[in-house]
C-alpha cells in the first residue's frame, strides 16, 4: 500500500449514505477526501456487505480517523423522544448496549482504530438527580470497556450544555473519556452558543465535527441543519479556538440533511482548508 499522507480533514461515512464499501470509497475519491470516520455498527450487523470495509479503505489509501458507535433503539423524531431513548440512559436497552459497546471496542482495537465516538445520552443538569448518577456510572463502565481495548471514547456534544457536560466529565474523572465537539448539535438541541461551548470544553476535545445549523423558532423543537457556512456557527471565531487545541484534533465533516450532500461536503472541506488545515 502506498502512503497517501496524513490529513486532518475527514468525513463521516454515514453522511454519504453508501450501500457498499466500494460506493463509500468512490464517494471519498469524488470528494478528494482521504480520511473517514467509519460507522462500525454495520460491520457487526451486516457482515455480508461490510465485513471487509476496513481493509478495502486502507488498500485505497484512506485513513481511518475514528469509529462511530450508535446505540440501540434511539428515536430522533423529536427532542422529547431522543431524550427518552438516546444513548445508554434507558434501562430497557442498557444491557444490550453494554454488550454492543464491548463488541465495538474489540472491533476497533483489532482494526487499529484508536478513537470511537457516540451519543451517551442526555445528562441531567441537577447534580442531585438520581438519573444523573446512574448515567455517569454507565458512562464509566463503557469508558472502562474501551480503555481495556486501548481505544479512546469520545462523547458527542449537544444533548446538554457545555457546563453540564464539564461538570459530568470532572465528576467522572476518567482518563479514557474525551469530547467529540459538534457545533451544530449545540444549536440543534438548543444547548448553547457553539463558540463559547468549544472554548469551555476545549481541554477535553479529541475530535471535531464540522456541521452547521440554524436555531429553532419554536422552543422545544429541533433546529435546522444547513450546509457549513450557511448557519449560525461563527466559523472564524470557532477555528481560532479549534486551531489552538493541543494536541491537534481532526476535523470530520458531518452532513445528515440536504439533497446534494456531495456539494455540501465539498463546501465544508473548502471551508476547513481556508482556515489553513490540510
Amino acid at each position: 500500500m502506498s502512503n497517501a499522507g496524513i490529513t486532518r480533514i475527514g468525513v463521516c461515512s454515514w453522511s454519504m449514505r453508501p450501500a457498499t464499501p466500494k460506493a463509500l470509497i468512490e464517494a471519498l475519491k469524488t470528494l478528494e477526501i482521504n480520511s473517514v470516520q467509519l460507522a462500525l455498527g454495520p460491520i457487526l450487523e451486516n457482515p455480508a456487505v461490510w465485513e471487509g470495509v476496513i481493509e478495502e479503505l486502507r488498500l485505497a489509501d484512506i485513513q481511518l480517523a475514528s469509529g462511530m458507535m450508535a446505540t440501540l433503539d434511539e428515536d430522533y423524531s423529536s427532542l422529547d423522544s431522543i431524550a427518552r431513548t438516546g444513548g445508554i440512559r434507558p434501562d430497557t436497552t442498557w444491557q444490550a448496549n453494554r454488550s454492543h459497546a464491548q463488541r465495538i471496542a474489540e472491533l476497533a482495537a483489532r482494526s487499529n482504530i484508536n478513537l470511537v465516538t457516540f451519543h451517551g445520552g442526555f445528562i441531567p443538569e441537577d447534580c442531585n438527580d438520581p438519573q444523573r448518577a446512574k448515567l455517569l456510572d454507565r458512562l464509566r463502565v463503557v469508558a472502562n470497556i474501551f480503555q481495556d481495548q486501548s481505544v479512546m471514547l469520545g462523547l458527542e456534544t449537544g444533548q446538554e450544555s457545555a457546563k453540564t457536560l464539564i461538570d459530568a466529565l470532572v465528576d467522572l474523572d476518567h482518563p479514557n473519556i474525551g469530547v467529540n465537539f459538534d457545533p451544530a448539535n449545540m444549536i440543534l438541541y438548543g444547548k448553547g452558543e457553539p463558540v463559547e461551548a468549544l472554548r469551555l470544553l476545549s481541554q477535553f476535545v479529541v475530535q471535531i465535527h464540522v456541521k452547521d445549523a440554524l436555531p429553532t423558532k419554536t422552543p422545544g423543537t429541533w433546529g435546522s441543519e444547513v450546509p457549513a457556512g450557511k448557519g449560525a456557527v461563527d466559523w472564524d471565531a470557532f477555528f481560532d479556538i479549534a486551531n489552538a487545541i493541543d494536541p491537534p484534533v481532526n476535523f470530520i465533516i458531518e452532513r445528515e440533511a440536504g439533497v446534494d450532500r456531495t456539494d455540501d461536503i465539498t463546501a465544508a472541506r473548502d471551508l476547513i482548508k481556508a482556515k489553513g488545515i490540510i
